[in-house]
């Protein structure tokens, strides 16, 4: 059942909020040990939450578009009270003294949160191998991996733990593990939701998003979570459009631009059948189809892993031994950091921070950093110019399905190719989002849909027709 079929019979009073948030950790209790896909299960707080809905619905009072949907978040996102490990050993034992803005958002939507989902250590990774806590597994094959580094919230909602979940995308992290997983996954324009109590992976690229079974439920959630933050100095000051209103109006009209520095090499021929399957659907329900060149992508990925390291050198750095979590005992302080940091972060964060520390330091920051902001704004303006001649464009979300666990963790650079359809949107700040299109050799197959800045309601229409249309 749908998280908008659940929250309307839990707001008619024909289900108990606690009945179907038993239901889901029952699910969490028989699924997780194989898949490892939430770490913290808070399953006495989610029953209160639940039966004080149950007690609001029986008072006639109100309880919100998510009355008694459960849902896991992403375990980099701040839980009053709750540990928050971002898949590290160095955040052992903290504990937020505060909740996310998404968080309180989801509670006063009627949301019940069920647990804390796996994920790359700070986000680093597409493929949640990276995790202190043990990879997660794929929900179709466990010899496979599911995406990363959101891979934990991805494979909860595709084997029914939970009907939707929250991720974060610094450089596809949503949408990729969607993709592999065969879920609604979705980055909105930066800025669109708070990012106040999401740890920073890269401050001018990370966003909160959803993920859910389908597209209608991926928008309301976006709508519960979206909106003006004070406390978020990147929030932007207007209101979310009411998305979920417009999934109805269908493409007749629109111009799609089938992107295509993101149909060749290096893309498996099979995927990029789906996406130009994805073109045949809508240009059979009324859009017309284009092709588009954006040369500036074939240096986006080269540009993002320059600036993203560069600012995970600079965000990770609080974590000393001083403030937060892990603190390796040494006879003097610098000691005491370093062996802290050697044994609280994993080998790819270590990796990431010594790449971002070189390029900004001394003699290479002009060479690295600033020629990667040069190229950012070549990226911007090459979707400036593709956009006038499109309202969305369509892409592949990932290179290749669902690769095997171990199969890329030895070569960095490989792993880090997953990327390449995705990062050029967070570089640009635009929405985008990953669709279930099919399969390919029987592993799910997600098709992107981008769209300019706060054009979520274009993006979501454009989705709704290939949901709809996405049989094989």
């Amino acid at each position: 059942m749908s998280a908008l079929d659940t929250a309307a019979q839990v707001r008619a009073g024909q289900r108990c909020a606690l009945d179907v948030v038993e239901e889901s950790l029952a699910a969490i209790e028989s699924r997780n040990a194989d898949l490892n896909a939430v770490l913290l299960v808070t399953a006495d707080a989610a029953r209160a939450a639940a039966a004080s809905i149950d007690r609001r619905v029986a008072a006639g009072e109100p309880v919100g578009p998510l009355a008694g949907v459960p849902l896991v978040v992403k375990d980099n996102t701040c839980t009053r009270g709750l540990p928050t490990t971002c898949g590290s050993r160095i955040l052992n034992g903290w504990r937020p003294p505060y909740d996310a803005t998404v968080v309180r958002r989801l509670a006063d939507a009627g949301a019940v949160i069920v647990g804390k989902a796996n994920m790359d250590e700070f986000a680093m990774g597409s493929s949640t191998e990276n995790s202190a806590f043990g990879p997660t597994r794929h929900p179709i094959d466990p010899d496979r991996v599911p995406g990363g580094s959101s891979g934990g919230s991805a494979v909860a909602v595709a084997t029914g733990m939970v009907p939707v979940a929250l991720g974060s995308d610094t450089g596809g992290s949503i949408r990729q593990p969607a993709s592999f997983c065969g879920v609604v996954g979705v980055k909105p324009t930066y800025g669109r939701v708070s990012r106040l109590g999401l740890v920073a992976y890269a401050s001018s690229l990370d966003q909160i998003g959803p993920m859910a079974t389908n597209v209608a439920d991926a928008a309301a959630v976006l709508e519960a979570i979206a909106g003006h933050d004070p406390g978020d100095s990147t929030s932007i000051p207007e209101p979310c459009p009411p998305i979920g209103a417009h999934l109805g109006d269908g493409v007749d009209g629109v111009r799609v631009g089938v992107v295509a520095e993101l149909m060749g090499d290096g893309i498996d021929p099979a995927v990029a059948a789906r996406v130009l399957a994805a073109a045949e659907v809508l240009a059979a329900a009324g859009a017309d189809v284009v092709e588009v060149a954006i040369p500036a992508l074939r240096s986006a990925l080269s540009a993002y892993y320059i600036i993203a390291p560069a600012e995970a050198s600079s965000n990770l750095s609080r974590f000393d031994g001083v403030r937060f979590g892990l603190r390796v005992p040494a006879s003097t302080t610098p000691e005491m950091y370093e062996r802290t940091r050697s044994e609280g972060f994993g080998a790819e964060v270590k990796r990431r921070i010594m790449l971002g520390t070189y390029a900004l330091s001394a003699g290479y920051y002009d060479a690295y950093y600033a020629t990667a902001q040069k190229v950012r704004t070549l990226v911007l303006d090459g979707f400036a110019a593709a956009y006038r001649d499109a309202h969305v464009l369509l892409s592949p979300v990932a290179p290749t399905t669902a690769f095997r666990l171990g199969e890329n963790t030895e070569d960095p650079l490989t792993m880090y190719l997953n990327d390449v359809c995705t990062i050029p949107t967070n570089l640009a700040g635009h929405p985008a989002m990953s669709v279930p299109f099919g399969h390919a050799e029987g592993l799910p197959v997600g098709v992107q849909v981008l769209a300019p800045a706060l054009a979520e309601i274009d993006m979501f229409r454009t989705a709704a027709v290939l949901e709809a249309g996405g049989a094989e």
